[in-house]
């Protein structure tokens, strides 16, 4: 199983639109490389979902419920798009400052790549991650 993080703007698609509908198609994506990180996702592989522009916080888990598939509001044809499920909120939400002052969260493209909405998330990265959900 892999991991990641997808990011939306809350007034386009927030945490609690993904928890109100359970499983939504995760579309609009126009960059190629996180066409490709859509591309390798797998069933079952978890998301982070991440609140950008405003909140910048990482509000809980999703699942990939439904591999690539055409993203039919893309008139060119060349991207695609998946689904995914609702799986937990975060008890404590973890922000993007806390990330970037992290010594082990330097790498993560959330940090050296900004404008990446989808991208993979290492296993140690994501441990850390949920244990700093855990903390008060």
């Amino acid at each position: 199983m892999s991991h990641w993080l997808i990011k939306t703007e809350p007034s386009t698609w927030s945490w609690q639109d993904q928890q109100r509908q359970t499983i939504a198609a995760w579309d609009g994506v126009r960059n190629y490389q996180a066409a490709n990180n859509l591309k390798a996702m797998s069933a079952g592989d978890l998301c982070l979902f991440y609140h950008s522009v405003k909140d910048k916080k990482i509000m809980g888990i999703v699942s990939v419920s439904k591999l690539y598939y055409p993203d039919p509001s893309d008139e060119t044809g060349r991207f695609g798009m998946v689904d995914v499920s609702y799986k937990e909120s975060f008890l404590n939400p973890v922000s993007l400052e806390t990330i970037k002052h992290h010594p082990m969260l330097q790498h993560l493209a959330l940090v050296r790549q900004s404008r990446l909405s989808v991208m993979p998330i290492d296993q140690d990265s994501w441990d850390i991650i949920l244990n700093l959900s855990q903390q008060a």
